[in-house]
């Protein structure tokens, strides 16, 4: 009973006429760079964080969220029209999209991932409302020593979730950990690794690593490659609804990846990326049926599960963040810096101190999801046209934007060189290969860690023996390093390699 009116309080809040327009805006901002190859979640997020000043924090949110969860919709779209992934998690929906639309299926494989994103973001959304409430009554049982040894086990994940080199993903989380670390002590008072520059004694700015990593390093990388490479779908949309067969394949595909998707989304490190290439192995694993076509040449299913799987895991990897107040992915840890900015702590006050926030986003996602089934079928006509703009058109404005909202956050110019100077590291780790998503959270996790850490060690009188003897922070302590001991194994660690790799 709790549980509906806890809903019906959250749907009273997302039904006001300032919050559906919010969610309407985000969601069409997130189908608009889903479609946009190249300018992904993160940085679309990273760039509106300092726009959202002036909004009340419900509004947000719920805007911020719509970008998330709309991008994965709009990904699919660029990844069967255009064969490019115009968002990281759709990367697996070009193997089997693309291929349907060159048989003139692509109306039937638009159709298959907007109604199986629908299915699982209803479906991730109900199980973030079910389990939301049990799960705050846990986290209240937690302590310092509690939260740094779920804050180990959650950078832990990251690494072993990321895709690509264990050790390149340990060096990101390291540097984040160490570039968290700049500003004042609040211990001492003493600046620390300022080297005498005044703007950096209060640390560098969250908005200023995630714009300029994210938002500014895409946006080179998108220039380093020629034009002539971007293929442009120019046929056209016909039989958009699936046949009665595609249906009978579908079903159990969007059922499977969004289980999958679901459980996936919730793990430090998890989240959309992850859900999508794990349902696409599964359904690779599952037999094919007669006159069933192979998997590469344009397989429903191949399109079905991971696109259910992404948007069940884009909502799922919620619970941490609103729950524990540990974001399990970058998108998340943007969301931190939203709520930060808006001054609510993340964690498991925010249900019983800010009650319309917490249940208000939660419904916010029902309404969401609604709107991008809606925005997404009839104007696949428009999604095409918008591909056809060139990106020399695009890049300006985009650059122009996230300067001056860097700029208006502070009113610093050094900030807008800092975005330039975290471009160009974006940029070199793109060329190196290396995923910046954990450098993110070490960011974010790194001064909580030490605070937590610090505190811990105070109310213990210096004693580490703590974090051992308090049951629930040495089973967090455990799960890291039994994760990091079976992720090391050889058998497991080619598996996780074979698993990020696409044929």
């Amino acid at each position: 009973m709790d549980l509906i009116a806890n809903l019906s309080l959250g749907f009273g809040v997302a039904f006001t006429a300032q919050n559906l327009l919010y969610a309407f805006i985000g969601c069409m901002l997130g189908t608009l760079i889903g479609v946009l190859p190249g300018v992904g979640p993160v940085a679309t997020i990273a760039m509106l964080l300092p726009a959202t000043y002036a909004l009340p924090p419900v509004a947000a949110l719920i805007m911020l969220a719509g970008i998330y969860y709309g991008a994965q919709y709009g990904g699919s779209t660029t990844a069967i029209l255009v064969n490019l992934p115009g968002e990281s998690s759709s990367v697996v929906t070009i193997i089997d999209g693309y291929q349907m639309a060159r048989k003139g299926r692509a109306g039937p494989a638009l159709a298959a991932a907007g109604l199986g994103s629908f299915f699982a973001g209803c479906v991730g959304t109900l199980i973030l409302a079910a389990f939301a409430a049990p799960l705050t009554e846990v986290a209240f049982k937690f302590g310092p020593a509690e939260y740094f040894s779920l804050m180990v086990l959650g950078l832990i994940g990251a690494v072993v979730l990321a895709s690509g080199s264990l050790l390149k993903a340990v060096g990101m989380i390291i540097l984040g950990l160490l570039l968290g670390l700049v500003g004042t002590d609040v211990n001492s008072g003493v600046a620390r690794y300022s080297f005498d520059i005044p703007e950096l004694t209060d640390g560098i700015g969250f908005i200023v690593v995630a714009m300029g990593v994210f938002g500014y390093g895409e946006i080179i990388a998108n220039l380093s490659v020629k034009e002539e490479h971007r293929q442009v779908f120019t046929g056209q949309v016909t039989h958009l609804y699936p046949s009665k067969e595609d249906f009978k394949r579908m079903v159990p595909a969007v059922l499977r990846g969004t289980a999958l998707g679901s459980a996936l989304g919730i793990l430090p490190g998890g989240g959309a990326l992850l859900s999508a290439f794990a349902a696409y192995t599964i359904e690779k694993k599952t037999k094919l049926k007669p006159g069933e076509v192979p998997f590469g040449q344009g397989n429903i299913r191949g399109v079905a599960a991971p696109e259910s799987a992404n948007n069940a895991g884009s909502q799922t990897s919620f619970i941490p963040l609103l729950t524990l107040g540990i974001p399990p992915n970058a998108v998340m840890a943007l969301m931190v810096g939203a709520m930060t900015i808006h001054n609510i702590q993340p964690g498991p006050q925010v249900m019983t101190s800010n009650p319309e926030l917490f249940w208000g986003l939660i419904a916010s996602m029902w309404i969401g999801n609604l709107m991008l089934v809606v925005l997404n079928l009839p104007m696949i006509g428009l999604w095409i046209k918008l591909l056809t703009v060139p990106y020399r058109w695009l890049f300006p404005s985009i650059v122009l934007f996230c300067a001056i909202g860097v700029y208006s956050t502070n009113n610093n110019v050094w900030d807008i060189w800092m975005v330039a100077i975290f471009g160009v590291i974006g940029y070199i780790f793109i060329k190196l290969g290396v995923e910046p998503a954990p450098l993110l959270l070490g960011f974010i996790l790194g001064p909580m860690m030490e605070e937590n850490l610090r505190r811990a060690l105070l109310l213990s009188r210096g004693a580490w023996s703590v974090f051992v003897t308090r049951p629930l922070s040495a089973g967090l302590l455990a799960a890291a390093v039994l994760l990091l001991v079976i992720v090391l194994m050889p058998a497991v660690k080619s598996k996780r390699q074979e698993a990020f790799v696409e044929d």
